[in-house]
């Protein structure tokens, strides 16, 4: 017979709460999954293609909405800090994508390469790097303006970036920079226009929004992935390729880390900034790179999206145990190197927490990007 005494029942949460993999990654893993077993064909590919246009601009007004305009303005008085993020996010990483070229095509196709650069051309996350700012006792009020200003900047510096690097597979036509115009960048406008209304309302149902920002993202996935299968691009993608992207976005994971703490170190930045350019010039935001994907790619999005869902599972795993790390440092510690080292991970310890007095972040605020 089962048990379903209430201490088994706590046992099984604990266990859920211990799994290493983020819900929302797997609620991914799963749409695509789903895109692979059925996808999306003939009228329904249409209706479901209107359906993700429809939820792309749901999701950038919602981003104009929470967006506070007076904590962007304020937030440029610290104009050094952002300034070393933005060129970290659109100068250094396209150039570590550039440098990547000689991986193809004996690691990686030309497919997952493009996927690469995309990766590398796209705005930083917002609530991610607030969160794990947050646990790491960095300066939170200049990483919610960070990530605001790179989602901001990103709206016209990832598709022009993308054209320049990736070339004749990006729409920038007259007709695409409309459909970004359309897509993207009025809804988000409209969001702020009616932010004096809708602020209050947005606070009060963040909870339930959040579940729309990542039922809107689930379907642009859906499309995208439905599209690839029925044109037959997963066939091109074997188990070694795939194995060696995952090791490609991991050196670029690992590499971006080290950069920003070398860098930001010798710029002369105190430890709650440097904190603070780490996760947010290290990180790349998968709820703004997912939609811009499905507008300036449209079918061939399959496989170009694939490097940013593996890059944000990643950074996800390795920033959690960095912001754990650096949350116990001593008061007066001026640098990363006094901060021990975390403890050997077990099978009996979480990657996550509930919510509470831990000062480690829950996984469900890292893979929330909204402010």
């Amino acid at each position: 017979m089962q048990d379903d005494t209430p201490g088994h029942r706590t046992r099984l949460l604990g266990t859920m709460r211990r799994l290493p993999i983020d819900p929302y990654i797997a609620a991914l893993l799963g749409t695509v999954a789903l895109a692979a077993v059925l996808p999306a064909q003939g009228r329904a590919a249409s209706t479901f293609g209107v359906g993700a246009d429809v939820a792309i601009g749901l999701l950038f007004f919602l981003y104009g909405a929470r967006l506070s305009t007076g904590e962007a303005v304020a937030g440029l008085r610290h104009w050094r800090l952002h300034l070393t993020i933005v060129c970290c996010t659109f100068v250094v990483f396209p150039a570590f994508g550039l440098a990547a070229s000689g991986l193809v095509p004996q690691v990686l196709t030309r497919d997952l390469y493009i996927g690469l650069l995309f990766l590398c051309v796209v705005p930083s996350t917002v609530q991610s790097s607030i969160a794990l700012t947050s646990v790491a006792r960095g300066n939170v009020p200049a990483a919610i303006c960070a990530g605001t200003y790179s989602s901001l900047l990103g709206m016209l510096a990832t598709p022009l970036l993308a054209a320049w690097l990736i070339g004749s597979r990006v729409d920038v036509s007259a007709s695409g920079l409309l459909s970004i115009g359309t897509q993207l960048l009025a809804p988000f406008l409209a969001g702020q226009l009616l932010r004096p209304r809708l602020g209050a309302f947005v606070t009060r149902h963040k909870t339930w929004l959040g579940l729309v920002d990542r039922g809107s993202i689930l379907l642009v996935v859906y499309c995208a992935f439905s599209a690839g299968m029925v044109q037959g691009v997963w066939q091109q993608v074997t188990p070694a390729r795939l194995a060696a992207l995952v090791v490609v976005t991991a050196a670029l994971l690992g590499a971006t880390l080290g950069l920003t703490a070398t860098s930001s170190r010798r710029l002369g930045f105190t430890v709650e900034d440097r904190i603070t350019i780490v996760f947010g010039g290290a990180t790349k935001s998968l709820a703004a790179g997912l939609p811009m994907a499905a507008v300036l790619f449209g079918a061939h999005a399959g496989t170009t999206i694939l490097p940013l869902m593996l890059y944000h599972q990643l950074q996800l795993i390795v920033c959690s145990v960095l912001s754990g790390r650096w949350a116990r440092r001593p008061d007066n510690a001026r640098d990363f190197a006094h901060v021990p080292a975390p403890p050997a991970p077990c099978a009996t310890e979480p990657t996550t927490v509930p919510a509470g007095n831990d000062d480690r972040p829950r996984t469900g605020d890292l893979a929330n990007e909204h402010p």
